[in-house]
C-alpha cells in the first residue's frame, strides 16, 4: 500500500457512519450484508448509505458484489491488512519482534 491509498482508507474510516459500517461488516464476516440491511441495522437512509459504501469501496476497505437488484458488501480483509501493514511497516525502530503481540491480536482467522 502506498501513502495515497493509506490516506484514502484512513479518511474513509475517519467519518462516524463509515467507521460504524466497516465495524458492522467486519463483525458480519466475509459473507457481508446487502446494502439495504446495512442501512436498516444502522438506521440510515439508503441513498446516504450508498454514498458511504462507495467511499469505503473506493478506499479498498469493502468489496461489492451485485445480487440481482441489490449489492452485497463485505469487508475487504486484504485491504484492511494492507492498511495495518502500512501503518506498522517501520514498527519498533527495526525490531519487529516487539510488535508481534499487536500483529497476533489483529490477525484475522477468517
Amino acid at each position: 500500500m502506498d501513502k495515497e491509498a493509506a490516506l484514502r482508507a484512513l479518511a474513509a474510516l475517519g467519518q462516524d457512519t463509515r467507521l460504524e459500517v466497516f465495524r458492522l461488516l467486519v463483525r458480519t464476516g466475509t459473507g457481508g450484508l446487502p446494502a439495504g440491511d446495512i442501512a436498516a441495522r444502522l438506521d440510515i437512509v439508503q441513498n446516504t448509505m450508498s454514498a458511504h459504501l462507495k467511499v469505503l469501496d473506493h478506499a479498498g476497505l469493502v468489496s461489492a458484489e451485485r445480487e440481482g437488484r441489490s449489492i452485497r458488501y463485505a469487508p475487504d480483509m486484504t485491504g484492511f491488512r494492507d492498511l495495518l501493514a502500512y501503518l506498522m511497516e517501520d514498527c519498533c525502530n527495526g525490531a519487529p519482534e516487539l510488535c508481534q503481540p499487536i500483529i497476533q491480536a489483529v490477525t484475522c482467522k477468517c
